[in-house]
């Protein structure tokens, strides 16, 4: 199924507001409240209309329900919002330099340490042994008489 059939994205700006209004289950004069105050605020056309999106009616119905329900001040809701945003940000960047690592690991390759011929520390490849020099020398154990 192509994008084109799945409908517009939950980040589109869609509705005008009495059509998110009436999503929200609330009245249009609230969602203007909401954009005044900070709390939920929806794209402008040139005309300076707002149009909300899928994502900014979920965020008015949990500010309604953690207004209602949680009696949860606006300024503890404002609060409250920022610090999601705060934490779904930390957690993309947290992801992207996972992901950053996870690359620079891939490129690098794990490194394992060994002692050389030479007892010098060299850097192997995983599964690689160092190279061993092959001795001429012979040595003959006798066991010693007592």
């Amino acid at each position: 199924m192509n994008t084109a059939q799945m409908g517009p994205s939950m980040d589109a700006p869609v509705y005008v507001i009495s059509v998110a209004a009436q999503l929200a289950g609330m009245h249009a004069q609230t969602l203007r409240q909401y954009d005044r105050l900070g709390l939920v605020t929806p794209s402008r056309t040139r005309g300076g209309g707002r149009r909300y999106s899928v994502r900014d009616v979920e965020m008015l119905r949990q500010v309604q329900r953690l207004s209602q329900e949680d009696g949860i001040s606006l300024a503890g809701i404002q609060r409250i919002l920022e610090l999601e945003n705060e934490v779904s940000a930390l957690r993309a960047r947290m992801a992207e330099l996972s992901s950053e690592l996870e690359r620079t690991r891939m490129e690098q390759g794990t490194r394992v340490f060994a002692a050389g011929p030479d007892g010098q520390i060299v850097t192997l490849r995983p599964g690689q042994r160092p190279h061993r020099s092959v001795g001429t020398s012979l040595v003959i154990w006798r066991p010693s008489s007592r």
